[in-house]
């Protein structure tokens, strides 16, 4: 197992803890392999009968790597389409795994993370838990989570969150539905662990069974594979590269116009 994620067992929770801190638990390629390992392990062990999910830091997830990200904006197409493609891969996993999941949100969750807690069954959040995309502040696309993220919080509230890029606080993440609820950090993994044994209490067929069917009643318009590539394109795009640039050099977006940049900067 990779150092990137720790996988522990809580009774019979499996608790898959996100470990790269230092980068606040950003998705690279080796965490997205790591992490899409951890849930296979979990969902072949017949000890395992709920999977948690949770972030080491003060993060939970801060969405791609984007240094990585960057690195791949030349004429790496091939590459950008991979990258979108195990994403997707990952979070189609979760989605339809056999075993509830459980997202213990200890942190910021933004952009792919925000997507992690999405397909999860169950979220809990801790009081510093925010949430949001700020996908288009890059000149990036949100869409592999679209339809996820409608499913919890209806059009309007995606459509605010989507075409914004602010934020929501673990309170308002609440209120909307994104998240089931929200407790002191020292209580997150107690709370997730006793959700998790109330499942356990169910019958594993049973259990699968019902997430089959929810997941038909909720099945989405586009392919699994429309929707990555949509994510893709824009990273290809002299957009993204502006968006990306100012965002390392702590600039504003070139798209903005004089006034709006004047705006931003003034306190």
């Amino acid at each position: 197992m990779s150092d990137l994620v720790r996988y522990d067992m809580r009774g019979s929770a499996a608790v898959l803890t996100i470990h790269r801190p230092d980068r606040r638990n950003a998705l690279s390629r080796a965490l997205i392999t790591a992490l899409a390992e951890a849930f296979h392990r979990a969902t072949n062990d017949p000890a395992v009968r709920c999977v948690v999910l949770t972030g080491s830091g003060p993060a939970f997830c801060a969405g791609m790597d984007l240094d990585e990200l960057r690195g791949t904006l030349g004429d790496q197409a091939e590459l950008v389409w991979d990258d979108a493609a195990r994403l997707s891969a990952l979070y189609e996993q979760i989605f339809t795994l056999p075993k509830p999941t459980i997202a213990a949100v200890n942190g910021p969750a933004v952009a792919g993370g925000a997507g992690l807690v999405t397909v999860c069954d169950l979220a809990v959040a801790a009081t510093a838990a925010r949430f949001g995309y700020p996908e288009v502040l890059r000149g990036l696309v949100a869409a592999m989570v679209m339809p996820h993220l409608l499913r919890h919080v209806g059009e309007r509230t995606a459509r605010w969150l989507l075409l914004t890029g602010r934020l929501l606080d673990a309170e308002e993440a609440q209120g909307v539905g994104l998240v089931n609820t929200v407790v002191p950090p020292d209580a997150l993994l107690d709370t997730a662990a006793q959700w998790a044994s109330w499942m356990a209490e169910g019958g594993p067929k049973a259990l699968a069974t019902t997430k089959g069917l929810l997941r038909q009643c909720s099945r989405q318009a586009l392919a699994l594979e429309e929707l990555a590539q949509a994510s893709a394109a824009p990273r290809l795009t002299d957009e993204c590269r502006g968006g990306l640039a100012a965002f390392f050099d702590k600039q504003p977006a070139p798209w903005m116009s004089r006034e709006e940049q004047s705006d931003q900067v003034s306190p």
